[in-house]
């Protein structure tokens, strides 16, 4: 059986769709922290069960019995995430877990993102528990960038600090599909790392070219020094956390922490992923 963490979040739910295609509803059980949103993966006779990544014991009694491979969807929580992985980990050693997949970060090692240090931490961890575990190295989801559309359209301009820094960012679907195709795979994927990315290679002026051509409406990239950048963000309303996470995003990529051009993911999931251009006419 095949256990998903986080199944009702953004990546999990999507990860679950794709395991429907590859395999029945009964060799897949959803790990979640909330069972009310739960209820639909019920309704398609997968298997729901509680954990809390915290909550070491709702791991060990979660992770029991006939699962064999396992995808750690990383914690939410910076500040936490090593901790409560460890968890994870832990309670799966116990367990007759075969497998784990670990959805990481883009180059982890080389990563210039100061986020990357417990995935890092996440990474060595797994590697000293000797349990047969695959990395997953997801880049940046180009979801991201859409939630900045709209701002953007009511201002007239799209703001950022990132400069000319390259992105090669992909559609969460297509990292959902990767994971799947993994974890349904009858290949040995034991200490494989797979570094995942778009096909595409953009920066936030050709995104904004990509806007202006699909809106009708020209909509300019202006870059900003960070500081002023933060600022910007939060007198428009968007909590200092994650203006704090945005401005880092753009730092990140001027120094190359979002550019991969691999072809490693389109290579996986056996085609090309998600059109920039077609996702950016799917949000407007």
């Amino acid at each position: 059986m095949i256990a998903v963490t986080g199944a009702t979040g953004q990546l999990g739910r999507l990860v679950i769709k794709h395991l429907l295609q590859r395999t029945t509803p009964d060799r897949i059980v959803a790990l979640v922290r909330n069972l009310e949103k739960a209820e639909m993966f019920k309704e398609l006779g997968i298997g729901i069960r509680y954990v809390d990544y915290s909550k070491p014991e709702t791991l060990k009694s979660a992770l029991s019995g006939n699962i064999t491979k396992l995808l750690l969807i990383s914690s939410s929580e910076v500040g936490l995430r090593f901790l409560q992985h460890k968890n994870v980990i832990d309670a799966a050693k116990q367990s007759s877990i075969k497998l784990i997949a670990y959805t990481s970060i883009l180059k982890a090692d080389t990563s210039p993102f100061s986020l990357a240090e417990e995935h890092l931490e996440t990474e060595e961890y797994l590697r000293s528990t000797n349990i047969p575990h695959v990395l997953l190295r997801n880049g940046w989801y180009t979801e991201n960038y859409l939630l900045r559309i709209k701002s953007s359209m009511e201002n007239g301009a799209l703001i950022g600090c990132a400069k000319d820094g390259k992105i090669s960012s992909s559609a969460c679907d297509d990292y959902a599909e990767a994971a799947a195709v993994i974890l349904t795979s009858d290949k040995s994927q034991n200490n494989k790392v797979y570094e995942l990315s778009g096909d595409e290679t953009y920066s936030l002026s050709s995104l904004c070219e990509i806007i202006s051509q699909e809106s009708g409406k020209t909509i300019p990239y202006i870059d900003m020094e960070e500081s002023d950048f933060i600022e910007a963000l939060k007198g428009s309303g968007v909590p200092a956390p994650l203006a704090d996470i945005l401005a880092c995003s753009d730092i990140g990529a001027c120094k190359g922490g979002l550019l991969d051009e691999s072809h490693t993911l389109s290579t996986l999931i056996g085609r090309p992923t998600t059109s920039l251009r077609q996702l950016v006419r799917g949000y407007l």
